[in-house]
């Protein structure tokens, strides 16, 4: 019971996780984290720190990243729909500054695995959603850095709400002021990627 099949990506390390759902007239039931499933697939990491978040249509979160203490995340949705990006900034990665989106919803129950040193967002597409996410080290406030949500050299392709303009997105302060990814190159001496 509770084995998973797991979608690897274009971009290294990044994984989709689709659970095994065991429905009947009653409803259903899942495992929505086991150890030795996910070690199997490839996943051997400890988690330490479990987070939720609700938000509403057009909160756009992100792009999210901690500097000092990198985490990988183990994200999914359990009410509504959100479209997850996750961007490489691993300086010795091919695919470095390259995105992947997934759709994510209570109604699909998939999982998106990102590995350290990924910038972090979503884009909530349902009236509201619940995202719950793993993480493998401790949230560390002042440690925080971030990637503009619309840089145009990463291109994120964000699907909008339903009756939504870019103009209608909400965000927080901070997530507005982000640099994009030539800044962060330049912060980090990496200008040859």
């Amino acid at each position: 019971m509770g084995k998973i099949s797991v979608e690897k990506c274009d971009i290294e390390g990044l994984k989709i996780i689709t659970p095994q759902v065991f429905g009947d007239s009653r409803g259903y039931f899942l495992e929505t984290y086991n150890y030795n499933d996910f070690k199997e697939a490839g996943i051997d990491n400890v988690f330490v720190q479990d987070n939720q978040s609700s938000s509403k249509k057009g909160v756009l979160r992100g792009l999210h990243f901690q500097i000092n203490f990198p985490q990988d995340k183990l994200v999914r949705v359990v009410r509504g729909e959100v479209y997850d990006v996750a961007v490489d900034l691993r300086p010795d990665s091919k695919t470095f500054g390259q995105w992947k989106g997934v759709l994510l919803s209570a109604e699909n129950k998939k999982q998106f695995f990102i590995p350290k040193n990924f910038a972090h967002g979503f884009i909530v597409l349902s009236d509201e959603a619940e995202f719950c996410y793993k993480c493998t080290d401790f949230y560390h406030p002042n440690d925080e850095g971030g990637l503009l949500w619309s840089d145009p050299e990463i291109g994120v392709e964000w699907p909008l709400p339903e009756g939504f303009t870019k103009d209608d997105l909400i965000f927080s302060e901070k997530d507005t002021k982000w640099n994009g990814i030539t800044e962060y190159k330049k912060e980090r001496g990496l200008n040859q990627l």
